[in-house]
């Protein structure tokens, strides 16, 4: 069964998308980044996946504070994203509780940074993200293109370490993102390395397509506007549940 994590992105102190709920009660579901995951562990979310936004930008975490009340808030692993470039940084994250860091940028130009982080914390506390588009590796956030494949890339981790990839393919506008399966397929048997899908999932026609790749590696993914736009079946019951609750989720088990 493929894992899944809803993901929450946090710009200035608030989450950039939010649930839109049944009419005239979307004020059921805040802004606040910590209620957003309380809300996601109480639809039985196992994980999450938690973007910095602000920290893409300046290329420093900004949100850590917030990022631990949600580390404390909820009784599940939470991996962060977003602006991580820095050792002190990723390192932080960990100390307040962070399962795991997903680097991206900072893997294309400081792989050294990389062999340290996979000596100090383990495989199991770093992830790599790779955004893949026509067959070459993108960073700062899909703007810069560099002469590499997706799969080279990913070799060139294994080597230093790495165990798990969070993949992305940019579509044609250079922007959106999409479920290439072929893509998913052929970087999980080529590499030998464990993968989450990221971006272009709409609905659970996509979910089944990706449930054929666990056996070759494809274990998990992140999925963000399909989940706020409520457009998986199971959505509507949780919608009908929250209008009689008056707390959305449980918090941290004693």
């Amino acid at each position: 069964m493929l894992l899944i994590f809803p993901s929450i992105e946090i710009q200035r102190g608030q989450c950039v998308q939010l649930v839109q709920g049944e009419p005239g009660l979307e004020q059921l579901y805040s802004i606040d980044p910590v209620q957003m995951a309380i809300l996601w562990r109480g639809e039985n979310a196992k994980t999450l996946h938690v973007v910095d936004v602000d920290g893409v930008m300046s290329g420093r975490i900004q949100n850590r504070d917030i990022i631990q009340r949600m580390v404390q808030a909820v009784d599940i692993p939470i991996q962060v994203g977003g602006g991580l470039r820095e050792y002190d940084d990723i390192a932080s994250l960990f100390s307040i509780g962070v399962y795991r860091a997903v680097i991206g940028t900072a893997a294309v130009y400081h792989q050294d940074l990389v062999g340290r982080l996979i000596k100090d914390f383990g495989a199991r506390k770093i992830a790599v993200s790779i955004e893949g588009k026509d067959g070459r590796i993108r960073s700062e956030g899909g703007a810069k293109e560099h002469e590499i494949s997706a799969l080279d890339f990913a070799l060139r981790m294994k080597q230093l370490g790495v165990s798990r990839i969070v993949y992305s393919d940019i579509a044609e506008d250079g922007i959106t993102k999409r479920n290439n399966i072929d893509a998913l397929r052929s970087l999980a048997t080529q590499s030998g390395m464990r993968v989450t899908a990221q971006g272009g999932i709409t609905g659970y026609h996509d979910l089944i397509q990706l449930q054929g790749l666990e056996k070759i590696g494809v274990d998990s993914v992140i999925i963000g506007k399909a989940l706020y736009d409520n457009r998986f079946p199971c959505q509507r019951l949780w919608r009908l549940n929250e209008r009689e609750l008056t707390d959305l989720g449980p918090t941290r088990r004693s």
